[in-house]
C-alpha cells in the first residue's frame, strides 16, 4: 500500500498520486466522491446522450452470411 500526503494548492487541497497508481492518460477527467473518511477517485463517465452519439458514429457491421448446415452422422461408441 502506498502513502502520500495532502497539500495546499491555491484554494484547494491536493494529493499526489504515486506513479504506480497513476492513470496513463493525464488529460482524463476524473470523478471524486467522499463517504466519511473514504475518498474515491475514478474515471468520469460520459452521459447516456454521449454514449448513444458514439454508438451511432460507429461503422455499420457487415451483413452476416448464413451459416452452412453441417450434417452430423451417428457413431456407435464402444
Amino acid at each position: 500500500m502506498s502513502q502520500t500526503r495532502a497539500f495546499k494548492s491555491g484554494n484547494s487541497q491536493a494529493v499526489r498520486i504515486p506513479a504506480e497508481m497513476a492513470y496513463a492518460d493525464t488529460n482524463q477527467e476524473l470523478t471524486i466522491t467522499r463517504m466519511g473518511d473514504v475518498i474515491t477517485i475514478y474515471p468520469a463517465r460520459g452521459s447516456m446522450k454521449e454514449m448513444v452519439e458514439r454508438l451511432r458514429a460507429m461503422p455499420k457491421a457487415p451483413p452476416m452470411e448464413p451459416a452452412e448446415r453441417i450434417e452430423m452422422r451417428e457413431t456407435a461408441w464402444d
